[in-house]
């Protein structure tokens, strides 16, 4: 097969249908940009899970004289319940599990709820005897905060026992529902993708009629025919995808390096590093699906 002469049909029919193959690599680059933030965003939500899942610390709420439940009855936690909760933590029972616990009291809770609603008309009701008093306590494995759980649960002077991993795996739903919403978004940009890049070969197929009859009177090969118009499709995914791919890393590069890690520094974030590894992944996932389609769109072609 003559390299110069399939390169120059490919030219010719990209040159031609010019302005079909622009509006492929404009759907190709939508639609790649889409998986591309999906991929982002699960990047994201794995880096952001490695670096809270690691801080999670489960709060033991003591009782205040506001509590109704029934370990609670209204009454404060007392100096003899605090002690029990503490002699309990540092048993020889939990002791392996533990990794440090600290306790606050009332004081040091409103001190750190003022901080935290400074401004609000909220501070105007609320005084240090309403806030619960807490032991934080940090598990050497974050994963077995059920010991903690059933250890403190229901006994005298405490009101709850909360593991932060459970608000955390909340948060992660709604952002894993985000990302499978933008994969969905692609699926139906990228099949919309396909389509125009089969409609685009059939375009350019039709407009070199005579040049494709004359191929099969001196004997082309179905091979030969199908080359150009195979790599017309791939051609014009594959810019698309490598301006998906240039997008996806700059979203990291501008917005999210650029913007989140400066804005709102309380957690980890992907590196542009790490977002390297989206554009081979999209060029390899456009330029699959446009040979596919193209395939499909002029051996159809042919046949007719």
């Amino acid at each position: 097969m003559r390299a110069g002469l399939v390169l120059g049909e490919v030219w010719n029919g990209l040159r031609r249908n010019m302005s079909v193959v622009i509006s492929v690599i404009l759907v190709t680059f939508v639609s790649l940009t889409f998986v591309g933030a999906a991929i982002i965003m699960q990047l994201q939500i794995q880096q952001m899970k490695t670096f809270w899942y690691d801080r999670a610390q489960v709060a033991i709420y003591l009782c205040t004289d506001y509590d109704q439940s029934a370990t609670c009855s209204g009454a404060d936690a007392g100096e003899e319940e605090i002690s029990a909760v503490e002699n309990a933590l540092q048993s020889d029972t939990l002791r392996p599990y533990i990794d440090d616990f600290f306790f606050v009291d009332h004081d040091q809770a409103y001190a750190e709820f003022t901080k935290q609603f400074e401004g609000n008309p909220i501070l105007d009701i609320t005084r240090p005897e309403q806030l619960n008093q807490t032991f934080w306590v940090k598990l050497e494995d974050p994963s077995r905060s059920d010991i903690i759980t059933e250890t403190f649960s229901g006994i005298p002077g405490v009101q709850s026992v909360s593991d932060q991993r459970s608000l955390l795996d909340r948060i992660f739903l709604f952002l894993g529902v985000a990302s499978y919403t933008a994969i969905a978004i692609a699926g139906l940009m990228l099949v919309a993708a396909m389509l125009l890049i089969s409609t685009t070969i059939r375009l350019s197929a039709y407009s070199r009629r005579r040049e494709i009859g004359i191929m099969r009177l001196v004997g082309a090969s179905n091979r030969f025919i199908q080359t150009p118009f195979i790599l017309e499709g791939i051609i014009a995914a594959l810019v698309g995808a490598v301006l998906a791919g240039a997008a996806s890393v700059g979203i990291v590069r501008f917005f999210v390096q650029g913007f989140l890690a400066r804005e709102v520094p309380f957690t980890s974030y992907i590196t542009v590093e790490q977002s390297l590894l989206v554009p081979p992944v999209l060029v390899l996932v456009g330029v699959v699906l446009s040979a596919i389609a193209a395939k499909i769109a002029i051996t159809r072609y042919l046949r007719v």
